[in-house]
């Protein structure tokens, strides 16, 4: 089960990498949400689809 879990937060990480590679921002930002997703792999994709999106 746990295994899942993983697996499930993996794939949500990449696509929110993708989204924000994907966006209009400028380079600096997107690095810095990159980084905050790797970083914080549950708590970075939230902040970004509350923070980060417009």
């Amino acid at each position: 089960m746990s295994m899942l879990i993983y697996v499930i937060i993996v794939v949500i990480d990449v696509l929110v990498v993708m989204d924000i590679l994907k966006g209009s921002k400028d380079m600096e930002k997107k690095v810095l949400w990159i980084v905050a997703v790797i970083f914080l792999p549950v708590l970075g994709p939230i902040l970004y689809y509350v923070i980060g999106r417009k």
